[in-house]
C-alpha cells in the first residue's frame, strides 16, 4: 500500500498489528545485540526476531506495502541462515539490521499519518542483502556434544539454534534438563495443567523445547510432556513447580560423544530397541481455553465508551441534587434514595471496568528507550547502560501516550548532558560505562511515580544561570524552573541529540500543565541527578472534594490532598506576602488563604480564617490551604482546558457536578508554585520572564 488504495479498510489493523511487531522486534535485537558483543549465541532471541519479520513481511505484503516487504524479505532471510547456525551473528550485521528496522518503522508511521511509504532505500536493501554471506562466514564449523537421554528422536527433533541454546547454556555454568510433566485430572484441580506448568517454568528457566509424549508414562499415564530446559534451579523447586511426582528431572549432558540421529528418524532406546514414549508434534501454541485469548480494540472506541460513562456520572450528580432537593421539600425519597445508592456503586464498577480496558503496562510504554539509548551511545561515543524497573505498573492509554515524549526527553538529556565520557568519568574514578536508571510503582492516592536517576556529572548550576542571564539558583527547586525556561539550553550549537532549548520545557508542560503531576528533581555535583515525575494514573474520571471559596465552588481530585485539618491553631496572622502558619501534629505548615490566591472577592489579607485546609505537597513540602467550606467528595468528569487562551497554571480543567454550571478542577501545588513565581519575578527588576 504505497498509498491508499483498495486496501484502505485494511489499514488500521495493519498498522495496529506492524506496531506490535516493530516492538518486539526491536527488543529482539537489542538481546541479539548484547549477545554479539559478549561472543555469545542468542538463539530464542534470533529466532523471535525472524519470526516477527516474517511475519511482518506477509502481512504488508497482503495489502501491498511493498517497501516494508523489499527491507523484512532481505532482514529475514539473514536471520533465518542465523537460526540455522545456532543463533550467532558476525557484529557487522546488527547495525544494518537496525537501519533496516528503522526504515520499516518510519514508513509504517508514514501510512499511519495518511501518506504514501517511501520507497525502500537502495543503499540499505544492497547491505541487507549482502549480510547472508557475512552471517554464513560467522556460523560455528564444529559444536560441542549434547547427550539427549540417548534418545535419537529427541535429537532428531531439535533445530540447530536450539542445541545451540543448551551447548550455550552448559558452556555458561547452567544445566540443561529434561522435565517430564504427566498431567491428570487431580492435578488439574489443583491448578497442575500443561500452560501453568509452562508459565511457572519460564520463570525458573529458559524453556529450549516443549515435546508432547504418547505412550508409557510415569505413574500409568498415557500422555506426558517433556521440557528441555536450561536453569540453575535445583530439582526439588523445579519438581515442587509441576505439583512433584510422578514429575521427572534428568540431565541432558553429555557423558560421552553425543549418539547420532537415525537417518530414518524412527525412535529407538539406548539399546535401539523401540523407545516407550512415541514423541507427537511439538507444543508451539498453548491450547485456546473458552471464554480466553485477547481482543484488540481500537482506542477511540474505548474513548467513545469512556464519553457515555461520562454523561451518566454527570446525570447521577443532576439525580442526586433533585432528589436532595425533594428530600429538603418533604417527599418520600427513602426508596429511590436507595435505588440512587445502587446505581453509584454500579457506575463506579462500570467506571472500573473501563478504566481497566484503558490500561496499558508501563513495561510495554517505556520498551522503546533501549533503542534510543542505542542510538544516543553511538551519536555520542559514550558508554552507556540502561536499567529499567517498571513491574506490573499500568496507567490509563491517554496518559500513557502524553508521557513518552517527556521520559525520552529525560533519558536524552541524561545520556548527552549529565554522564560524563568514558575517559573523564575513569579519571574521576567511576566505571566506564554510566548507568541511567528509570523505576515505577503506583501509589496508593492513584498517582504513578516514576524515577529517572543518572551517576552522571550533576547539574552545573552556574552554567545554567549564566544560560539563563540569571542569578545562580540558591535550591534545587530553584535551578529546576531555570532549566525548565522555554528556550533555555547550556549548548552553544545544536547537534543532533540536543542544543535546541526544548527538552525540560516539555517534559514540565506534559507532566505539570498537561497531566496536573508533579516533577521534582535532586542533584550533586559529581553524583548524579535524580528527576522524579508524578502523575495520576488516569485524566478523565475522578474522585474529586468539592469545597466553597468566596462564595464559589471548586474541586480538587482527592489524589492531591494528604490530609484535611481544621484552621484551629494559626501559629503566626500572615504577614506581607499573605503566607501564615498552622500547626499540624507539632509542626508548622504554610497556610496559604485561597481567596487571596485566586484573587477572588474577599479579604486578601484574611489568609488562615477559613474554617478548613487541604493539605496537598508543593515540591516536596507540606502546605495548607485555607478554605471557607467543604461541600463533600464525590465522583467528577474532567474536561482539560486545551485552549492556550483559557489555559491558566494551577488550573487542571472543568467539571459539571450536576447543577450545570461548570466548576473549576483545581491544581493547588501548581496554582501555589505559579503565584510564587509570579511574585519573585516581580521583584527582580528587569529580569527576564518566560
Amino acid at each position: 500500500m504505497t498509498g491508499t488504495g483498495e486496501f484502505a479498510e485494511f489499514l488500521p489493523a495493519y498498522l495496529a498489528e506492524a506496531d506490535e511487531l516493530l516492538a518486539s522486534a526491536q527488543k529482539d535485537l537489542l538481546a541479539v545485540e548484547e549477545a554479539v558483543r559478549k561472543g555469545q549465541a542468542q538463539p530464542r532471541a534470533v529466532r523471535e526476531l525472524f519470526r516477527a519479520l516474517h511475519t511482518l513481511k506477509g502481512l504488508s505484503a497482503m495489502v501491498d506495502v511493498e517497501p516494508v516487504v523489499s527491507v523484512a524479505h532481505w532482514m529475514e532471510a539473514s536471520l533465518r541462515l542465523a537460526d540455522q547456525a545456532g543463533g550467532r551473528l558476525p557484529e557487522s550485521s546488527v547495525e544494518p539490521l537496525v537501519e533496516g528496522l528503522r526504515a520499516i518503522e518510519l514508513r509504517v508511521r508514514q501510512l499511519g499519518a495518511g501518506k504514501t511509504a517511501s520507497p525502500a532505500p537502495a543503499n540499505l536493501l544492497e547491505r541487507l542483502e549482502a549480510l547472508g554471506p557475512q552471517v554464513r562466514d560467522a556460523a560455528p564449523k564444529r559444536s560441542r556434544p549434547v547427550k539427549l537421554d540417548a534418545e535419537a528422536a529427541f535429537a532428531s527433533r531439535l533445530t540447530p539454534s536450539e542445541r545451540e541454546q543448551l551447548e550455550g547454556g552448559l558452556a555458561g555454568g547452567q544445566r540443561a534438563l529434561r522435565l517430564d510433566f504427566v498431567p491428570s485430572s487431580e492435578r488439574a484441580a489443583k491448578g497442575f495443567n500443561i500452560n501453568t506448568v509452562r508459565e511457572r517454568m519460564a520463570k525458573l528457566a529458559d524453556i529450549v523445547k516443549v515435546l508432547p509424549l504418547s505412550g508409557a508414562a510415569a505413574g500409568g499415564a498415557s500422555l506426558a510432556f517433556a521440557l528441555l530446559l536450561i536453569t540453575r534451579a535445583e530439582d526439588a523447586v523445579l519438581l515442587d513447580a509441576v505439583g512433584g511426582a510422578p514429575a521427572t528431572v534428568r540431565s541432558l549432558e553429555a557423558a560421552g560423544p553425543a549418539e547420532p540421529a537415525p537417518e530414518d528418524g524412527v525412535p529407538v532406546g539406548a539399546a535401539g530397541a523401540p523407545g516407550p514414549a512415541v514423541l507427537e508434534e511439538e507444543l508451539d501454541e498453548p491450547e485456546v481455553r473458552r471464554g480466553g485469548g485477547l481482543l484488540r480494540v481500537e482506542v477511540s472506541r474505548l474513548d467513545e465508551a469512556m464519553e457515555w460513562l461520562a454523561a451518566l456520572v454527570v446525570n447521577r450528580s443532576r439525580l442526586t441534587r433533585a432528589v436532595a432537593a425533594l428530600t429538603q421539600a418533604g417527599a418520600p425519597t427513602r426508596e429511590i434514595t436507595a435505588i440512587l445508592q445502587e446505581n453509584g456503586r454500579q457506575l463506579r464498577d462500570l467506571r472500573s471496568a473501563i478504566l481497566r480496558l484503558r490500561m496499558v503496562r508501563v513495561g510495554d510504554v517505556l520498551e522503546r528507550l533501549p533503542l534510543l539509548v542505542r542510538g544516543l551511545r553511538r551519536a555520542t561515543g559514550k558508554a552507556v547502560r540502561l536499567e529499567l524497573d517498571v513491574g506490573d505498573a499500568e496507567l490509563d492509554k491517554a496518559v500513557a501516550d502524553r508521557l513518552l515524549p517527556a521520559l525520552v526527553h529525560l533519558v536524552r538529556n541524561a545520556v548527552d548532558h549529565a554522564l560524563e565520557s568514558p575517559e573523564e568519568r575513569q579519571a574521576a574514578g567511576k566505571a566506564q560505562e554510566g548507568l541511567v536508571r528509570l523505576s515505577c510503582h503506583a501509589r496508593a492516592s492513584g498517582q504513578l511515580e516514576l524515577t529517572l536517576r543518572d551517576d552522571g556529572r550533576g547539574v552545573d548550576a552556574k552554567a545554567v544561570a549564566k544560560a539563563a542571564n540569571a542569578p545562580v539558583p540558591d535550591s534545587a527547586d530553584a535551578l529546576l524552573d531555570l532549566l525548565c525556561r522555554p528556550g533555555l539550553s547550556t549548548r552553544q550549537e545544536a547537534t543532533r541529540t540536543s542544543g535546541r532549548g526544548m527538552g525540560m520545557d516539555i517534559v514540565r508542560r506534559i507532566v505539570v500543565e498537561q497531566l496536573g503531576g508533579e516533577l521534582l528533581m535532586d542533584t550533586r555535583k559529581g553524583v548524579g541527578t535524580t528527576f522524579t515525575l508524578s502523575v495520576p494514573l488516569t485524566v478523565t474520571l475522578m474522585d474529586a472534594i468539592v469545597f466553597e471559596c468566596a462564595g464559589r465552588r471548586y474541586a480538587v481530585a482527592v489524589g492531591t490532598v494528604e490530609e484535611l485539618i481544621d484552621v484551629a491553631g494559626v501559629v503566626r496572622p500572615a504577614g506581607a506576602d499573605g503566607i501564615g502558619l498552622v500547626q499540624r501534629r507539632g509542626a508548622a505548615v504554610p497556610l496559604v488563604s485561597l481567596v487571596s490566591l485566586l484573587d477572588a472577592t474577599g479579604d486578601a489579607s484574611a489568609a488562615g480564617q477559613g474554617a478548613k485546609a487541604l493539605i496537598v505537597r508543593q515540591r516536596g513540602e507540606p502546605v495548607a490551604f485555607a478554605v471557607d467550606r467543604l461541600v463533600g467528595q464525590q465522583e467528577i468528569v474532567l474536561r482539560p482546558l486545551e485552549d492556550p487562551l483559557v489555559r491558566v497554571p494551577g488550573v487542571a480543567g472543568a467539571t459539571d457536578l450536576g447543577d450545570g454550571q461548570p466548576t473549576l478542577v483545581l491544581d493547588l501545588g501548581a496554582l501555589g508554585a505559579a503565584r510564587a513565581g509570579r511574585r519573585k519575578r516581580a521583584t527582580r527588576a528587569g529580569e527576564w520572564v518566560s
